[in-house]
């Protein structure tokens, strides 16, 4: 599955904010006469958002907002021009901290969006990854996506879908939907029982010889089939209507937080199925959600729960790993998990995670595990921290080798 910028977006403009961008009760951004390539030469109005995207979700903000796109020398033809953006939210940009990055952008519909992420934070290293940018300083870079053909990855379209841009799917696909009917109805079946049905469709991947590979395409296949069959099945639904007139908002609102709630559920289920898909292929000896101390449930205890639990066995041979499809500060859960081992794993799907982060992650003991290809997307300093999935397998096998 392919998938580029120029898909999504005409073009963005990115910098750091200044003190007068922030304090001002102007609502403007200056010195960005250069994105006149993008929004062109002539005053023009545009709808659009404006959001706060720090790393907490409890503290992200996102609003509608307008904008106006103005020359303030157009009555003078003597000197040049020196356009402004106006927008009209007033909490995203002022709320913010000097030197926090903002990015304008275009979308291909026409609209604009404000993004600031807090300067440090693992949005603002994401973001900065997706539109290709190294190091942004006090005036604006633009770039034009409209010849860009580059496929943006699986990293890519997991920071586009953080975002809440919908991941447009390939014509071809829809051949997977009548596959979807064919075998499931219009009903959702069991996540492993998608899992596995996702699985069977990737071709030329290999769990014993690739594991990292395959866990990304499983993953990535997934998630596009769950967001085919998903959009036939709301659309059915939004058909019916809701309540006995079809217009009861409640019913509404109680249909939509079940399809959050499964989307949520469903991820983190479906990253554990595959991993036990591969360590399987591995011919690995563990446990999956067994129990330790305070009924807490490590996803995956190696080589099993009874070992963890038989006080003679070598606590060096433990090894525990936990799953998170997305870290955020949900990472520390897992340091309560199994007490025996100190030196605890957790793998993500996460990319371009911030430097503070991995550090924070590294100082308790955690070792970080992700697949090859989302391990890149972090700096060189940052990778020696890390281990991909092959390592992980090739660790476990090494203790196992002890027990033999």
């Amino acid at each position: 599955m392919s998938t580029k910028l120029s898909d999504y977006f005409v073009g963005i403009a990115a910098k750091r904010l200044s003190h007068v961008e922030i304090f001002s009760n102007q609502h403007e951004l200056n010195g960005i006469t250069k994105f006149r390539s993008i929004l062109g030469e002539e005053k023009a109005n545009f709808n659009g958002l404006a959001v706060y995207l720090p790393d907490e979700e409890e503290h992200v903000v996102e609003n509608e907002s307008s904008y106006t796109w103005y020359d303030v020398r157009a009555n003078n033809p003597n000197r040049s021009a020196e356009y402004r953006l106006y927008f009209s939210d007033n909490e995203v940009v002022p709320n913010a901290a000097v030197g926090d990055l903002v990015i304008l952008g275009k979308d291909t519909q026409g609209k604009l969006i404000i993004i600031v992420s807090p300067s440090g934070s693992t949005s603002e290293k994401q973001l900065l990854f997706l539109f290709g940018l190294e190091e942004v300083g006090n005036s604006f870079i633009v770039k034009d996506f409209r010849e860009d053909k580059n496929d943006i990855g699986f990293a890519g379209r997991y920071i586009l879908s953080t975002l809440g841009i919908q991941i447009t799917e390939d014509n071809l696909e829809e051949d997977y939907l009548a596959q979807m009917v064919k075998v499931f109805g219009m009903t959702f079946p069991t996540t492993r029982d998608f899992s596995a049905f996702s699985r069977a469709t990737v071709k030329d991947v290999s769990a014993v010889e690739d594991p990292d590979g395959a866990l990304v395409a499983w993953w990535d296949r997934e998630g596009m089939l769950l967001r085919l069959f998903e959009k036939e099945i709301i659309k059915q639904r939004l058909a019916q209507g809701f309540g006995e007139d079809g217009t009861d908002v409640d019913e509404f609102l109680k249909f939509s937080i079940s399809v959050i709630n499964r989307r949520k559920s469903r991820a983190g289920h479906s990253f554990e199925n595959h991993l036990d898909t591969i360590f399987t292929a591995q011919k690995l000896q563990y446990t999956k959600g067994g129990k330790t101390e305070n009924n807490n449930k490590p996803d995956f205890l190696f080589p099993s729960v009874e070992k963890y639990h038989d006080p003679n066995f070598n606590t060096q041979l433990l090894t525990m790993l936990g799953v998170k499809t997305t870290l955020k500060d949900r990472w520390r859960q897992v340091l309560a998990e199994a007490n025996r081992i100190p030196n605890k794993h957790l793998i993500t799907l996460e990319p371009a995670i911030s430097k503070n982060q991995t550090d924070q992650i590294h100082a308790v003991n955690l070792q970080l595990v992700l697949p090859q290809k989302l391990k890149e997307t972090f700096s060189a300093e940052q990778q020696q921290q890390i281990i991909n999935l092959s390592d992980f397998i090739d660790l476990i096998k090494g203790k196992s080798a002890f027990m033999a």
